[in-house]
This record gives structure tokens, sequence and C-alpha cells, in this order.
């Protein structure tokens, strides 16, 4: 696929927390990452206003196994409480995905170098990433390396189909959309021989508006160029 990466992510634990679980305090983790919880960790490998990042598909490799933990929340207003969070142990995954041109952004398409923004994406996750990588919340830390989808064994090959019922797909922003307000979207997945293909966000029927927001502005002034990027990575190199 066109300017794809695939890599795998892993990390001791995971916490891709369902919304409903929050009200009460207490957080429970999905079974398997969310669209939103991808895409972060692959902008977080590298991201650019120039570009918008689309995850294919998500591979389980280890068995799904959770974890219950006893925290303290930090509560700014002072308390000592004690929560319960449940969080998914020993997560790995193989994620495949790709990236396009933000048509969201015109005053970015001086930046639309295609064959740079991929080299610089792939430079990046060579080096385990631009930014942190974490599972859902910070505190699961979380490290990726380039692979081949597929060739690793998995936990769930032949496994069959696993209904995963109605979830969080993810969030649409304004920059992403053209709509001055934030959104989400649920969708209802199912998982193949461990193998979990998302549609876009766009071919979400289920979408909830929450908040009216703005979208922030970049140009040439705030934002270095893939040129400039790659110049200067290679100066580095030198």
């Amino acid at each position: 696929m066109r300017n794809a990466i695939e890599f795998k992510v892993y990390g001791d634990y995971a916490l891709f927390t369902d919304p409903l679980t929050k009200l009460g305090g207490e957080k429970l983790t999905y079974s398997v990452p969310t669209y939103q919880a991808l895409k972060g960790i692959v902008e977080s490998i590298y991201w650019k206003p120039t570009i918008m990042m689309v995850i294919d598909k998500v591979r389980v490799l280890h068995a799904i196994r959770m974890e219950f933990k006893g925290v303290r929340p930090i509560e700014y207003g002072g308390g000592n409480t004690l929560a319960n969070y449940t969080y998914l142990k020993d997560p790995c995954y193989e994620v495949q995905a790709h990236f396009v041109f933000n048509p969201h952004r015109p005053e970015m398409e001086y930046d639309r170098n295609e064959n740079k923004h991929h080299n610089i994406l792939k430079r990046s996750l060579l080096a385990g990433g631009r930014r942190d990588i974490f599972l859902g919340t910070r505190e699961c830390q979380a490290y990726v390396e380039p692979c081949e989808f597929g060739i690793e064994a998995g936990f769930y090959d032949n496994y069959g189909d696993i209904h995963l019922g109605n979830m969080v797909h993810g969030i649409n922003y304004p920059d992403e959309t053209g709509r001055d307000q934030m959104e989400v979207r649920l969708w209802n997945p199912v998982m193949k021989d461990g193998v979990i293909d998302f549609i876009r966000p766009e071919e979400c029927t289920q979408v909830r508006t929450i908040a009216n927001m703005q979208p922030k502005r970049f140009n040439e002034n705030n934002v270095q160029s893939a040129d400039e990027l790659l110049a200067q990575w290679e100066g580095w190199g030198n």
C-alpha cells in the first residue's frame, strides 16, 4: 500500500478505557485497542498537520488477559481515593497503517512532499518514535519496531470470529472533517483470526457530537516543512 508502514507495538500493560466505566472513577479496558489509540501511536512515531494517519488493521499477537490494580487517582482538590483499574496484561500487536494528505489543511499545501514524509516516517519508526509511545494511557509505556505484518505466529491464528460488541472507533476533530465540532464515532468490530480490519472514519454511521471546537491554524511560519526536517536529519547523520 502507498505510504504505508507496518510495525509491532508492545508493553507490559495497556488501558484502552471503555468510556462507560469512567463515570464511577474506576476504569475498565476494552479487550482490544481502538482505532483512535492506534492512531495516537502512529502520530507519536511521526506527525505533521500536513498529513492524516489512517489505521488499516491490527493483529492481536498475545492472548487477551486482564489484571486488576488498586490505584490512587490524583485529586487536585484533595482526598485519598482508592480506585480499581483493569488493565490488559502483556499486550502485543502488529499494526498496518498509511498516510494521506489532509484535504482540510489547504494552508499546508507547500509541505505536501509525499516521498519525504514517507522517508521520515520510516526513519522515525526505526528510531522508536519521535515522542513517547504508550498503550492507551501514559502509565502504560510501550515500544515500537518495524515488522512484516502477519508473519509472526499469533495466539488467535485460525481462531475464528470474535464479535466485540459496540465500541468507540475514534474521535473526529475539526481539522480532519472540516466541521467546527468534536465528534465521537462508534462501531461494532469483529476480530477474525486475531485481525481487526478497520473501516475508515468517514464510513462510521454512529457519530455523536461532543462539543464545538475550532481547528488550530498552521503555516510555514510555525511548522517545519518535510524538506527542512529531512535535511536536518541527514545533517545529524553526517
